[in-house]
């Protein structure tokens, strides 16, 4: 059995993390590569940088951001935001990063995500999928640039088109649940876990340690994000992982 991972989540804007609730009222939470640093050290599985505006101001995600971290990581890290072309994934990857997340290009180019997994193998590459709940309350719609813009897709058929195309994993985000601290959305998480082959990361909602462990077993997760229950320590990464250890859940020892 695969453990399950515990990645915190940095949202970055004009190089500093931020944090807020459905992407909006953004509160400043400190230095990336320090902030990333103290999660590395507190025993995280992984760390994802996501550069929240990048696309929707039509900027490239900064590659010397992924230096800098890589100069003070020791464990995984993803870079996503502004990912536009196979060559911006390369930029990424040679500075450092151990994987690339990209959303609002796999939508509007439909051969970005084939194309990059064939350059650099789909174990580096990470689908995005922000998913709102339907209006008519069935299903969920795919979203964005930044959660802005409906697509009209559905969410279980694009998670099953990404894996298709050739990611090696998903990082499915309820803009409902984002921020809200009422506990991962754990319908949509179990439903794009059930239809796709491909690691699926549990993002959007963490409030207590039960929601993440909710995630894992109600969830079907594979690996669980959070960001300001970290940013600002009301969860620490240690009590967590003997939390979730004390339910069953094969888990990493810090």
């Amino acid at each position: 059995m695969y453990a399950k991972r515990i990645i915190p989540c940095l949202d970055i804007k004009d190089g500093r993390v931020v944090k807020g609730v459905n992407f909006l009222g953004l509160r400043d939470a400190g230095d990336p590569v320090e902030v990333a640093k103290r999660y590395s050290d507190e025993g995280a599985d992984e760390v994802v940088f996501l550069d929240i505006t990048a696309t929707h101001e039509g900027r490239a995600t900064v590659a010397d951001l992924a230096a800098r971290v890589a100069e003070q990581l020791s464990i995984p890290f993803t870079v996503g935001g502004g990912i536009r072309t196979a060559a911006d994934f390369r930029a990424v990857l040679l500075q450092g990063a151990d994987k690339v997340a990209v959303n609002s290009a796999a939508l509007d180019r439909a051969g970005v995500v084939t194309q990059a997994a064939g350059r650099f193998g789909g174990h580096c590459l990470v689908g995005g999928i922000g998913a709102r709940r339907g209006g008519n309350g069935t299903g969920w719609d795919v979203y964005k640039h930044g959660g802005r813009l409906n697509t009209g897709l559905d969410a279980l058929a694009w998670a099953a088109e990404a894996e298709r195309r050739g990611a090696g994993e998903i990082l499915l985000t309820s803009m409902d649940c984002d921020g809200t601290k009422a506990g991962y959305d754990l319908a949509l998480t179990a439903a794009v876990s059930s239809r796709a082959g491909i690691p699926v990361i549990a993002s959007g909602g963490a409030g207590t340690m039960e929601h993440f462990a909710d995630a894992f077993l109600e969830g079907k997760a594979d690996a669980v994000l959070a960001a300001s229950l970290f940013h600002y320590r009301e969860v620490e990464i240690a009590a967590l992982k003997t939390f979730l250890a004390g339910k069953g859940i094969a888990i990493r020892p810090v």
